[in-house]
């Protein structure tokens, strides 16, 4: 199987733990606050299955950020980055495929191919690229592992299922900080509007460690974003998503698919921006 999906992440306004915030209160200990952020993403999956067990999975993203930024003066600026992030490589075997049950785990590598290295220019660096905060770089400079369990349930019309998922990101990168580990857990259920369309609906739950350590290319006291204490929280989100197939002809196994996420609950370590939405587009063919 072949899979492209396309992911656009917004954020925007300030929140410190679990009640939002102002720019006077990221003011108070920094002399510059973001005002949003806009994440956009391109994934490329492959997927081949070496026998009814055992699945291998490889998946590759592109990533370009922007963020706009406030100085304490009332100056706006904007800063922006873009590159291929981190590769992962998993496999997938099949625990329970029976009565319409299916079950799966995923052992993998994320294999860190994406840059910390991503500068761009400031107000306060005269004309010279800078180090940019740990949210605008496109990948982790770590190994990680990656951990799964996936289970899901059908019937003629209806589907429903639970996936738990984490990485681990096991080594400081070079420049002596690791990311968090995160921590996932999908609920979903679907129907079938007919042979070629089905709607679902789905809850989502996340949790992100603080990054460990600091890079010396970073002024913590700078910006909230260059601050590795203002990373991570804890996340609970709903989706809305729409599923399109061709069951028959030429075309058969080609899917298209999209979903809204909303936040229902955000509870950040620190003072960061808050999720606003996200919105997914894929599209993925099968072959048999």
């Amino acid at each position: 199987m072949l899979s492209y999906r396309f992911m656009t992440m917004d954020m925007r306004h300030l929140r410190q733990n679990d009640m939002d915030a102002t720019n006077a209160n990221a003011f108070s200990r920094y002399m510059v606050a973001p005002q949003s952020m806009v994440m956009d993403m391109h994934m490329v999956g492959v997927m081949y299955a070496t026998s009814d067990k055992l699945t291998l999975m490889a998946m590759a993203n592109y990533e370009e950020n922007t963020m706009d930024l406030m100085m304490k003066s009332g100056t706006t600026f904007s800063t922006t980055s873009n590159g291929f992030g981190d590769v992962s490589i998993s496999g997938l075997y099949t625990l329970l495929n029976e009565n319409r049950n299916k079950m799966h785990a995923q052992v993998g590598v994320n294999i860190p191919t994406g840059s910390i290295k991503e500068k761009d220019v400031t107000p306060m660096s005269v004309g010279n690229t800078v180090q940019l905060p740990y949210p605008m770089q496109t990948g982790t400079g770590s190994f990680g592992v990656k951990l799964g369990l996936t289970y899901l349930g059908q019937t003629d019309r209806f589907s429903w299922g639970n996936q738990l998922k984490s990485l681990i990101n096991v080594n400081d990168n070079d420049q002596n900080y690791k990311f968090g580990n995160r921590y996932c857990l999908n609920s979903w259920f679907a129907a079938r509007a007919g042979d070629w369309l089905s709607f679902s609906i789905g809850l989502r739950g996340l949790i992100v460690d603080k990054i460990k350590g600091s890079s010396d290319l970073l002024n913590p006291m700078m910006v909230t974003t260059a601050d590795p204490k203002n990373y991570g929280g804890t996340f609970i989100s709903s989706g809305f998503g729409a599923n399109f197939i061709v069951a028959k002809g030429s075309l058969k196994g080609l899917r298209f698919a999209t979903e809204c996420s909303l936040p229902l609950y955000q509870n950040l370590n620190g003072i960061q921006l808050k999720q606003n939405y996200t919105l997914t587009f894929g599209t993925q063919y099968a072959f048999e």
